[in-house]
């Protein structure tokens, strides 16, 4: 045997001996056999689950060698998504035109319907991500949720094909058709607090830029929203309009206490 094979076989036993090492370090920190009844799915390979829930803010002070953040299964995941919803809304509605079937996939499946239904199955309640990404999901942000339950599909759909992956999909997803759940994920909450405030006598809601960071290609943006005199929301996304929705939908969560302050 040469030299080169020699350590090429070494090198490849070390890597091989590290990934079990990070995976079973991170198996300990999530608990994959309630997230298996949460998402109606046997889990064959744990380690596509563990980076499907894996945030890349968490490799910045956890160095786990090989593994991944869940940015690549999203890319997969959306692709397996669009197909399902696609495939679906052409079964199940023949009379509607190209631009019909369009608007309701797009609907279906926005970073905000998303975010509705990682919600719902409690998603970030198994996310590994650093305090501060941590912090954003408290205020609102979409993105990390929707971008996990995008890695999901995409670790379904590579565990145990597409008929898994769909129904994963079709159970969840399409079933928002019919539930309502899609209501919410539409609200404009800046159009609600402003209709809120103005039904108070508290004026127009401002709306101020209080922190950017992250590069141009992958802006986060944080907003506040002074109701009143007070402020009384503080929202993040990746756009400005992101932003400023959660910080309205915050507001709206606490609008009984400012409420009563305003009447005092």
């Amino acid at each position: 045997m040469s030299l080169f094979r020699y350590i090429e076989g070494g090198i490849k036993k070390l890597f091989r001996r590290r990934s079990k090492s990070n995976e079973e370090k991170l198996q300990h920190e999530i608990d994959l056999q309630p997230f298996e009844r949460i998402i109606g799915q046997r889990i064959q390979q744990p380690q596509l689950f563990i980076e499907a829930l894996l945030h890349r803010s968490y490799l910045q002070y956890q160095d786990l060698g090989d593994l991944r953040s869940n940015e690549r299964l999203e890319f997969l995941g959306d692709s397996v998504l669009n197909l399902v919803v696609a495939e679906y809304l052409y079964d199940h509605y023949p009379e509607a035109e190209e631009g019909e079937l369009t608007k309701l996939r797009s609907r279906l499946v926005s970073r905000k319907a998303l975010a509705v239904y990682a919600r719902q199955l409690k998603i970030d309640q198994f996310m590994l991500m650093s305090s501060s990404a941590a912090q954003s999901l408290e205020r609102g942000s979409d993105s990390m949720l929707a971008d996990a339950y995008e890695a999901i599909i995409a670790a379904i759909y590579l565990d145990s094909g597409y008929e898994a992956a769909k129904r994963f999909v079709e159970r969840q997803v399409l079933g928002a058709l019919g539930s309502g759940m899609l209501d919410t994920a539409d609200q404009n909450f800046k159009s609600l607090l402003l209709e809120y405030a103005q039904a108070h006598g508290l004026g127009v809601p401002r709306y101020t830029i209080i922190k950017e960071e992250g590069p141009d290609h992958d802006r986060t943006f944080t907003v506040e929203v002074v109701v009143g005199e007070e402020r009384q929301g503080v929202g993040m996304g990746k756009s400005k309009k992101e932003a400023e929705q959660a910080a309205a939908m915050q507001a709206l969560s606490r609008s009984e206490s400012f409420n009563m302050n305003s009447s005092m």
